[in-house]
């Protein structure tokens, strides 16, 4: 069975840190793309970084960019998001994605593009 499962959310002051983890099951990461994506209150889910399967190659929505970073561990079949310099405006339930195509840049954001979601993590930044 396919699955995958966030983690590591939690409460935070501005400018603190939080690492989110997206543990699969049942699939080799490697072979997948895996997007992290956001829905704070009242808005639409939203694209916050991705990570190719097959190199690695990352990407960022540009709110994000310098603060958050994606990483995978394949030894434990886990994608990170580690979050610094977190805002207010970071608050949302964020959920990672799967995909087991190969996705273009212009792609990898797209919620449509993936297959396989967890059932998110809540982040909450205010002090």
């Amino acid at each position: 069975q396919v699955q995958f499962v966030e983690s590591g959310g939690g409460w935070v002051q501005p400018g603190g840190s939080l690492r989110l983890s997206c543990a699969a099951s049942g699939v080799t990461l490697g072979y997948y793309d895996i997007a992290w994506f956001r829905q704070a209150p009242g808005k639409e889910r939203e694209g916050v970084s991705c990570i190719r399967g097959s190199d690695r190659n990352t990407r960022y929505t540009n709110s994000v960019r310098g603060r958050f970073t994606i990483s995978r561990d394949s030894a434990k079949n886990t994608v990170y998001l580690q979050m610094n310099s977190l805002k207010p405006e970071d608050t949302a339930v964020y959920y990672c994605a799967a995909t087991r195509r190969s996705l273009i840049a212009s792609q990898c954001l797209v919620e449509s593009e993936y297959d396989y979601w967890g059932r998110g993590s809540q982040v909450t930044v205010s002090s």
